[in-house]
């Protein structure tokens, strides 16, 4: 190294030219330091950086998380469709207006009457027939042979007869009035509803040798005391006149058949009953 130094240089000249002592010492203490700090910035960064993400991360739940867990977190109420019920509806009442739903209304209200009488019936077939009120037994049927009245003398007027347009006798009587039957025989058709007869009972009889039998039509729903099938005596309780069927007022419509073919109903009457 000297002998690079001018001769001419001075003496400060040398000083500034000349090495210093520890230079290549004090070389390698910088970068350690450097990295010092560079690993002291990192551990800082670190240290901030980690609880933050570990606060975000969400917290393991164990098995499935339903999302009513998660809503729980928020404070905030969740419901999902499958939970959810729809309100109850009730359907309101409404007036007929129409023909069709009048007549449907009228429809519903025969059904339920049916409905009642046939219950009704029932009851009665099962404890042997209907039991006679105190006003029934002061109205017996007229006669005590084998063919009798169907209603009590006194009781009705006949309005019309057997004619080309119709089969029997109108006996206008009060609604509720007893009918009776006219001889003794077999019941055949015991309904509510028989044709334009509405609520009707038809019964077998042997008279006199000869095959009679004997209708009452237009009854009161729920007034039938007989049954099909069942025998009846002359002068038993079937029903009780009324206006159903095609009928325009309370009254008996009363038919006699003759070995299949229609005879007048009160002359028939008038010729047998005794």
């Amino acid at each position: 190294m000297a002998a690079d130094i001018e001769p001419n240089a001075t003496t400060s000249e040398k000083k500034a030219l000349a090495p210093k002592r520890g230079s290549s010492r004090n070389s390698g203490v910088k970068p350690m330091r450097t990295v010092a700090i560079f690993a002291a910035v990192s551990a800082l960064v670190a240290a901030v950086a980690l609880p933050a993400y570990a606060a975000s991360k969400p917290a393991a739940v164990a098995g499935a998380t339903t999302l009513q867990q998660m809503a729980v977190g928020d404070a905030q109420s969740l419901v999902v469709a499958s939970e959810a019920t729809a309100a109850p509806m009730k359907r309101g009442t409404y007036a007929a207006t129409t023909p069709e739903e009048i007549a449907k209304k009228k429809a519903e209200e025969a059904a339920k009457a049916r409905a009642a009488a046939a219950a009704k019936l029932a009851a009665s077939a099962s404890s042997g027939g209907s039991r006679l009120s105190d006003a029934d037994l002061r109205l017996v049927a007229a006669g005590s042979g084998e063919v009798r009245y169907p209603l009590p003398q006194g009781s009705y007027y006949v309005s019309r007869t057997l004619n080309s347009g119709h089969d029997g006798a109108d006996m206008v009587a009060s609604a509720g009035t007893p009918i009776f039957a006219a001889a003794g025989g077999v019941v055949r058709t015991s309904a509510d509803s028989v044709g334009g007869y509405g609520v009707a009972v038809i019964i077998d009889h042997v008279i006199g040798g000869q095959r009679v039998s004997t209708l009452y039509g237009h009854m009161t729903y729920g007034t039938r005391a007989v049954r099909a099938g069942q025998v009846v005596q002359p002068g038993q309780l079937i029903g009780k006149v009324g206006n159903t069927g095609r009928s325009y007022g309370a009254h008996l419509h009363f038919e006699v058949r003759v070995n299949g073919s229609l005879v007048e109903p009160i002359g028939w009457l008038r010729a047998n009953a005794g």
